[in-house]
């Protein structure tokens, strides 16, 4: 199956930088496909505005979203695809607290800056297929100060001037709700292997490991590769 990937943005010099660094940064990448505003996503995507996305025999697995468009935010689609299988990745040109935190409320799997260098944006999407997101330098700084500081005001602001990001769910004791392939993934996980390689062994797509990633992720309540495989050999899964 050919990698589909969209990006939302309606500045045509954006799109084709945006496009440049996607088929920069992964090789089997056969299909990109632009959208200028919200309808236009909408419609690709088979959805209405305000209803969910449902994924199709043929969905795309990378979607980029821009946050300021002609005809409202992306805040909106990202919403709009909470159930939707895809990797979201914002891409915008807003690195401020009152954009950045609601975005990764809204299910962003990564934040990148469209003025960082072009080398730096190959290099931090390429992040998805080792399972880590995607984020501007810029983005990465500010979310350690805020979460070392355990403080709203650490980022000069008060609490009510950006949204925190989304309590983590609580731990999910039945580890037995991992499906075979999640477990078969996890097994891989925990022996080092990376997620191109366990795309290779499963004979599956790199998109679908990371999606059954982010799936252990959840059910497990970790947050890393390394704390993946200690709770499975804690608890015998591997």
């Amino acid at each position: 199956m050919a990698v589909k990937v969209l990006i939302m943005e309606d500045n045509p010099v954006a799109r084709g930088f945006l496009c440049r660094v996607v088929r920069e940064s992964f090789s089997d990448v056969s299909s990109i496909t632009e959208a200028s505003d919200l309808e236009a996503a909408r419609r690709l995507l088979g959805h209405s505005a305000g209803g969910r996305a449902q994924a199709s025999s043929d969905p795309f697995q990378l979607i980029l979203v821009d946050l300021e468009l002609p005809d409202g935010s992306g805040l909106e689609l990202l919403t709009e695809l909470a159930a939707y299988p895809a990797t979201r990745i914002v891409t915008t040109l807003y690195s401020d607290d009152e954009h950045l935190f609601p975005a990764l409320q809204c299910g962003a799997d990564g934040y990148l800056l469209k003025e960082d260098r072009f080398e730096v944006l190959v290099e931090e999407l390429q992040k998805i297929v080792r399972g880590q997101p995607p984020l501007s330098p810029a983005i990465a700084r500010r979310l350690l100060t805020h979460f070392r500081s355990g403080d709203a005001h650490a980022l000069g602001g008060s609490p009510a001037s950006h949204a925190a990001p989304a309590p983590v769910a609580p731990m999910v004791p039945d580890h037995e709700r991992l499906t075979p392939r999640e477990s078969e993934v996890l097994t891989y996980l925990s022996k080092g292997f990376t997620i191109k390689e366990i795309a290779a062994l499963m004979g599956i797509k790199w998109f679908t490991v990371n999606d059954h990633i982010k799936s252990i992720y959840k059910k497990l309540n970790v947050s890393s590769r390394a704390e993946a495989a200690v709770l499975a050999s804690k608890q015998g899964l591997v």
